[in-house]
């Protein structure tokens, strides 16, 4: 039994604290501190190059993207030349833009003199018929002598005016 040791309960003392903190049981040593030393100065000196790096990591990546962006438009471009070498497109396009038309054809051009009635969505609708304030009768007649009897360029004849409203009847 010589290489056997016999364990022996130890008492504290009783003024001895129950435990003690695991930082009073290290050791530090002059090899301990060189490493700690070693380690803080490696942060130190890496720490700017790991920034640059990270940096770089975000620009390449925003590059990136830019490049895949261009790549979509490059791509929208080319087939808009590839529409444009065809022939029907063309002529599709000088007949909608340029209002060109084959001999023969009839065209019609309807124009928006910017005349177009916003309707306010506030407004109630009426329930009641209205009435045309002009008279359309007098409204032809006018505008025929008007044109057969004036001197004046077309950008100055003003349309016929408005009769005014009837006043409304009181309710009974």
């Amino acid at each position: 039994m010589a290489g056997r040791s016999r364990h022996l309960p130890v008492e504290l003392p009783a003024d001895a604290p129950a435990s003690t903190p695991w930082f009073r049981n290290l050791e530090v040593s002059g090899f301990t501190v060189t490493v700690l030393v070693l380690i803080i100065g490696a942060l130190v000196v890496l720490a700017p190059s790991l920034r640059i790096l990270v940096e770089q990591q975000q620009e390449i990546a925003a590059l990136e993207a830019r490049v895949a962006e261009q790549e979509r438009a490059v791509e929208g471009l080319s087939s808009e030349i590839d529409r444009w070498s065809d022939p029907a497109y063309i002529e599709s396009q000088a007949r909608d833009r340029l209002l060109y038309v084959k001999p023969g054809d009839i065209s019609y051009l309807v124009i928006d003199d910017g005349a177009t009635i916003e309707v306010d969505s506030a407004q109630p609708v009426s329930d009641e018929i209205q009435r045309t304030r002009i008279d359309w009768s007098r409204a032809v007649l006018a505008s025929a002598l008007t044109a057969a009897l004036t001197d004046l360029p077309a950008v100055e004849l003003v349309g016929p005016e408005t009769e005014p409203a009837p006043a409304p009847e009181p309710a009974p």
